[in-house]
């Protein structure tokens, strides 16, 4: 928690103190909390991570250096420009064209290389090592949690009542970050897609383990195997894991369209299709907060899905 705090003062005035909202009557089959993390600089949660590990270090005059499905590109780009040091991003062949063109937008030199971002990561590894750029690595990384961690900070502060808080996992630095602020006195429950199961894998095994990935929301919750320092605090503070189906994530984003007029790209709706799917049943109580954490999605795609539903 203090290196949370720590995080917090740093990244001070570089992000956004993002908003809840909360609905009640719910259409999402419980009264809800959501936190817009959406809403952040970049379209995603990243940035606060990303401005953490930068600002914690000097930076070689080769700059900064990292692998992305997209997400935490934006982020590592956006802070490198904010400071004024060059970037270098690496991303799958499968990265959504909209992060893409937002990369080359914010200054960053982007190499597309193969198909997953385990892929993309040994390609940006191997620059590194060639150039001595400052790696930022999208999650398994203790300044990158903590900075992520000011998520539950905020939220804690927002809504201080709250029982549970459930968020999306893909590599594990949004989720490694809260859990470990709430330190186990919040249930914190992590929502992950059956074809991106990293966190529920690695719980199983004993140890993070490599799964095979595919969904809807692969390009941001696709990581191959989650950050073992996330697996640690996840353990230590008791996470409780569901899966949700790619029907339960399109489902969850339209309803955030339909109700709240919030455009959000399927990761960012998989927390909430925890609820709206039933992976996740709350007691009749239970306060829940649901933390959307993405929203570079392309608004025409949504469109189409409302129109054909």
């Amino acid at each position: 928690m203090d290196e949370i705090r720590a995080a917090a003062d740093r990244i001070s005035g570089r992000v956004r103190r993002t908003p809840v909202v909360t609905v009640e009557p719910s259409a999402f089959g419980h009264p809800v909390t959501l936190k817009l993390e959406h809403l952040q600089h970049t379209g995603s949660f990243k940035p606060r991570g990303s401005f953490n590990r930068l600002l914690s270090h000097t930076i070689p005059d080769t700059g900064v250096i990292a692998a992305s499905g997209g997400n935490h590109g934006l982020a590592v780009a956006y802070a490198a420009r904010e400071l004024g040091v060059p970037a270098e991003v690496f991303v799958p062949e499968t990265s959504s064209p909209v992060k893409v063109r937002r990369l080359v937008g914010y200054g960053a030199r982007v190499t597309q290389v193969g198909r997953q971002y385990a892929e993309a990561y040994a390609a940006s590894v191997e620059r590194a090592a060639a150039t001595g750029a400052l790696v930022v690595h999208a999650y398994d990384d203790p300044e990158v949690q903590a900075g992520q961690g000011t998520v539950g900070l905020e939220l804690a502060e927002q809504a201080p009542g709250v029982d549970t808080v459930v968020v999306a996992v893909g590599g594990g630095g949004l989720i490694g970050g809260i859990a470990a602020w709430y330190g186990g006195t919040v249930q914190v429950v992590a929502v992950e897609p059956h074809r991106a199961a990293t966190l529920a894998g690695a719980l199983a095994a004993g140890r993070p383990v490599d799964v095979d990935v595919d969904g809807v929301a692969a390009d941001s919750l696709g990581a191959r195997r989650i950050s073992g320092l996330t697996l640690e605090t996840a353990v230590a503070t008791g996470v409780r894991s569901v899966l949700v189906d790619d029907k339960a994530i399109m489902d969850a984003r339209q309803l955030l369209w339909d109700e709240l007029r919030l455009a959000v790209e399927p990761g960012g709706a998989a927390a909430l299709a925890a609820l709206v799917g039933g992976a996740y049943q709350p007691a009749t109580d239970e306060r829940v907060a649901v933390v959307v954490c993405g929203a570079n999605t392309d608004p025409a795609d949504l469109a189409a899905v409302r129109s054909a539903s």
